[in-house]
């Protein structure tokens, strides 16, 4: 691979992240080639907000200069868009980009106050110092994300926006009133004492007791349904909906702590990550990923060890540090950095709870991160290097292509590829193939395999055979098939019957108990054979037949449910009738529950930490 010696910047450089890039919630940041940071933004799809950056054109003065001044970026991934949200404002406080033009003047960042100083209380937007008396929600990061905020409080809670002197003056309902936004105690729609139950619910949501709050809603909404009162049932149900809008479990700024440090390390193919974070006052002040260099054969307990001792070499180490290993050291490590700082430091490997959640979160965004670093840099020519060597090929692929399929008992069939080369992922070139066979015994996986491969090189044939061939359907170096002989041999006799010859083909099965790590590799005419376990290009060949299952599975899941036009939690086992109604009680819709971060379906009451992962992981197939 023949490497450009310049440095990529602006817009072709944010192309380049743009095939690792997951599509999920979270926060960029852009920076210079001196490393300061440029711009923080949050995202509801990374991907896809950073690929309007990636376009060439279209973009105003301001950010066309910030975009030609990038050189590099960083990610972190968040639960919900709410937690990117907040994490935005931490950082745009503690960085102050030069870009971030809206919040580099002189104003504070907005709150939402609930106004204690009248006999109905107000909701409104807030700037400055919080001298009036009441209840504070934020800050946020930018006056949109208040009113954004501030119109779901009103639908919840129904309380009063407008000024005191507009609210004495008052005569009728505004519309407000009419399209259920304030419960219209001005012209007495809601007496002191019903008003005053509305504002002591908004403060205990303010306060984080979301949960009692949503269980008081779904009781009333529950009897008012017994007592054949649908009007206002359905009032309840749309609070309960609008309630689920803002309520996120606040892995970003954290409860249970005031100041710490966070690595998390994650190791994959001789090559590790470690996500540092930084907490203080209870806010997450940002994070920075480091790639140690360290012998292949080191256990990741003892490379984060030797990485912290060098860290804090300059630095002064908080109170408490917070990791995702446990630490052959820790007692003396702990001492050592004590006797440096002046006080004590406690080391923790939190096992469950908010710590334990957190610690989980900056894993995901390790191994993203490691990820990334390993598609775009040379270790990735070297992997198809070691691969080309494991398997016996004469020269490098250049593009890999891995088959699975995916059906319940022959139901909603679904075969695909994913195809993988220098640069990583190439997904605009997966596909998926509906089976559409009707002689097809259902559940042969040796049929289905046989249907996807016959119709996906059939194709290729006939485009090789055109003036101008669709490189959609460029012949492949290397086709992994996910599974033992039986697969292989399917796979040998359709490429004989096509005439397909200078395609490698390899079969790829997991090993006693499916465990990964003991998988066996089958070539045409050879006897099988493993790979060393800790072995760099076993690791990349587990990367690319994970991502196989996951989008064969993705695409299965959504054929699925086109096919039935049901609620998508029908579909997710141990989800009964009982626990799908607390999960739309709690949450108002399928859409909220499947929105939801793994917190809060954990929230729900009869919901079990592993059924929460269950609906968790069924709505995010690559989470």
């Amino acid at each position: 691979m023949i490497l450009d010696p310049r440095p990529l910047k602006g817009a072709e450089r944010i192309g380049a992240y743009l095939k690792t890039l997951p599509d999920a919630p979270g926060v960029y940041r852009m920076l210079n080639t001196a490393g300061d940071v440029l711009y923080v933004g949050k995202a509801k799809s990374l991907k896809k907000r950073v690929s309007s950056y990636a376009l060439r054109g279209g973009h105003n003065d301001r950010i066309s200069r910030m975009i030609a001044e990038t050189a590099e970026m960083l990610f972190v991934t968040t639960a919900s868009e709410t937690e990117a949200l907040l994490l935005e404002s931490n950082l745009i406080k503690q960085l102050k980009p030069r870009y971030n033009v809206s919040y580099r003047d002189d104003k504070s960042f907005p709150n939402i106050l609930l106004r204690q100083d009248h006999p109905f209380p107000q909701l409104l937007k807030h700037r400055g110092a919080r001298s009036a008396k009441g209840v504070y929600f934020g800050p946020f990061a930018s006056a949109g994300a208040v009113n954004r905020t501030l119109n779901t409080l009103q639908r919840a809670f129904l309380l009063r926006s407008c000024s005191d002197s507009v609210f004495a003056a008052r005569t009728r309902p505004c519309l407000l009133f009419q399209i259920k936004r304030c419960s219209a105690p001005c012209v007495g729609r809601l007496d002191e004492a019903a008003y005053g139950e509305l504002v002591r619910e908004a403060e205990d949501f303010l306060h984080g007791k979301s949960r009692a709050v949503q269980d008081l809603l779904v009781r009333e909404m529950t009897a008012a349904s017994e007592n054949m009162d649908f009007e206002a049932a359905a009032r309840f149900r749309d609070r309960v909906k609008a309630m689920s809008q803002i309520q996120a479990s606040q892995g970003v700024n954290p409860s249970s702590f005031e100041e710490a440090d966070l690595f998390a390390a994650h190791c994959e193919g001789g090559h590790t990550c470690i996500q540092v974070f930084f907490f203080r006052s209870r806010q997450n002040w940002g994070n920075r990923p480091y790639f140690p260099r360290h012998a292949a054969d080191m256990e990741l307990p003892d490379i984060l060890e030797s990485f912290i001792g060098q860290f804090y070499d300059e630095r002064t180490a908080p109170k408490l540090l917070l990791v995702s290993e446990e630490l052959p050291g820790k007692a003396l490590l702990s001492e050592a950095l004590a006797l440096r700082a002046g006080h004590r430091v406690e080391i923790l490997n939190p096992q469950r709870g908010e710590k334990r959640e957190i610690v989980e979160r900056a894993l995901t965004n390790a191994r993203e991160q490691l990820g990334r670093r390993l598609a775009e840099n040379s270790a990735q020519a070297q992997l198809l290097d070691g691969v080309a060597q494991a398997f016996g090929l004469e020269t490098t692929p250049r593009r890999i292509e891995v088959y699975d399929n995916s059906h319940i008992q022959g139901a909603h069939a679904i075969g695909a590829f994913i195809v993988a080369g220098p640069d990583g992922f190439e997904k605009n070139q997966y596909r998926k193939f509906n089976i559409k066979s009707e002689e097809l015994t259902p559940g042969d996986d040796y049929a289905m395999m046989r249907e996807v491969l016959s119709r996906r090189f059939a194709r290729m044939v006939e485009e090789e055979n055109e003036a101008s061939p669709n490189p959609r359907w460029a012949r492949p170096d290397l086709v992994l098939i996910d599974g033992g002989p039986g697969q292989l041999g399917v796979a040998c006799q359709v490429f004989a019957d096509l005439g397909v010859e200078d395609v490698a083909l390899v079969g790829i099965s997991k090993g006693p108990d499916r465990d990964a790590g003991r998988e066996h590799f089958y070539l045409p005419g050879k006897e099988p054979f493993r790979l060393e376990p800790k072995s760099p290009v076993l690791y990349y060949l587990q990367r690319l037949r994970d991502e196989a299952h996951r989008f064969v599975i993705g695409s299965h899941r959504k054929k699925r449910s086109m096919a039935i036009g049901a609620n998508p939690l029908d579909e997710i086992a141990g989800i009964g009738a009982g626990r799908k109604r607390a999960l739309l009680q709690h949450f108002g819709s399928a859409r909220a529950v499947a929105a939801a971060s793994l917190a809060d379906l954990q929230a729900v009451a009869g919901v079990s930490a592993a059924l929460a992962r269950k609906v968790y992981d069924f709505f995010h197939p690559g989470g």
